[in-house]
C-alpha cells in the first residue's frame, strides 16, 4: 500500500504497520491530504491480513502530531463542511485491530485526540500533552472530553480542557494518560516490540479483547459482564482458540491463522 500523501510512511515489520506522520518541519500537524491519506492507510491496515498490530507515530523527535494544520481550517467554506471533513481520528476509532501510539515530543490537539483513540499509549520522556483548542475560541471534537475523562478523571481532564495548558511525560505517567515512559531513541523500538508481542497472540482474540474493552466503557457492570461472557463464547469456540489449546497441551507455541 503505497500511501497518497509524502507526508505519511507506511512500513511493515512483520505483522506490525507503523504509520509515522512524517510533516516534522510543522510539527507535524496534519493537513486536509494528510487525513485523506491516514483515513486510507489505516482502513489498509485494520483489513490488511498480514497486518495483526499497528504502530502510530511522528516523525523526529520534537512531536508526535501537532493537530491540524489551523492554517488550512479557513478552506472549509462553511461550519457545516468543517462538521463533517473527513477525521483520522474517526478512522482509528473504528478499526479493529491493537493501535498503539508512540508519543515523541508535543502531543497537542488533534494529536492529543489522535494518542487517546489509540489502545495503548507509550511515550518519550520529553513528550508533551495539552488540549490549547480553548486558546483559540473552540474545544475539540475528536472525543477529546470523553476520552481524557476516562483515561485522566474528570478534574484532570477539567484542567486540560478549560486552561488548554500542556502537561509533561512525568504527569501524564501519573495521572495514567500513559503507560509507559522511555528515552526518545528507544520509543519506536519499544512500540514496536510491544505490537509484536500482541501479533503474536492469536488474532481474533486480540480484537475481541479490544472490542470487549471499548464497549465496556459505554456498559453497566451487569450488560459488561454479560457481553464478556458471549465475547469469551464466540472465541472459544474458534480454530484459533482450539490451536491455542492444543498448544499448550502439547507444550509448544501456537500457529494462529485467525479462523
Amino acid at each position: 500500500m503505497q500511501p497518497s500523501s509524502q507526508h505519511i510512511r507506511l512500513e511493515v515489520e512483520g505483522h506490525v504497520a507503523v504509520i509515522t506522520i512524517d510533516r516534522p518541519e510543522k510539527l507535524n500537524s496534519v493537513t486536509p491530504e494528510m487525513s485523506n491519506a491516514l483515513v486510507e492507510i489505516i482502513e489498509w491496515a485494520d483489513t490488511a491480513d498480514e497486518v495483526r498490530a499497528i504502530v502510530l507515530t511522528g516523525a523526529g523527535e520534537r512531536s508526535f502530531c501537532a493537530g491540524s494544520d489551523i492554517r488550512t481550517l479557513d478552506a472549509y467554506a462553511t461550519p457545516w463542511d468543517f462538521r463533517n471533513r473527513t477525521d483520522y481520528c474517526d478512522a482509528i476509532r473504528a478499526g479493529r485491530k491493537p493501535v498503539i501510539a508512540a508519543i515523541n515530543g508535543y502531543a497537542f490537539g488533534g494529536g492529543l485526540e489522535t494518542s487517546l483513540i489509540c489502545d495503548i499509549r507509550i511515550a518519550s520522556i520529553t513528550a508533551s500533552f495539552a488540549a490549547p483548542e480553548i486558546k483559540l475560541g473552540w474545544i475539540g471534537g475528536g472525543g477529546m472530553s470523553t476520552f481524557l475523562a476516562h483515561s485522566i478523571g474528570p478534574s484532570n481532564a477539567a484542567v486540560m480542557l478549560m486552561t488548554g495548558d500542556p502537561i509533561d511525560a512525568d504527569t501524564a505517567l501519573r495521572w495514567g494518560l500513559v503507560s509507559e515512559l522511555v528515552e526518545p531513541g528507544r520509543l519506536r523500538e519499544r512500540a514496536v516490540a510491544l505490537a509484536a508481542i500482541i501479533s503474536q497472540r492469536p488474532p481474533i482474540a486480540a480484537e475481541t479483547a479490544k472490542a470487549n474493552l471499548r464497549a465496556a466503557f459505554n456498559m453497566t457492570q451487569d450488560e459488561a459482564m454479560r457481553y464478556e461472557r458471549d465475547l469469551q463464547t464466540v472465541t472459544f469456540a474458534t480454530a484459533d482458540a482450539a490451536e491455542g489449546r492444543a498448544a499448550f497441551a502439547e507444550k509448544r507455541a501456537g500457529v494462529f491463522h485467525r479462523r
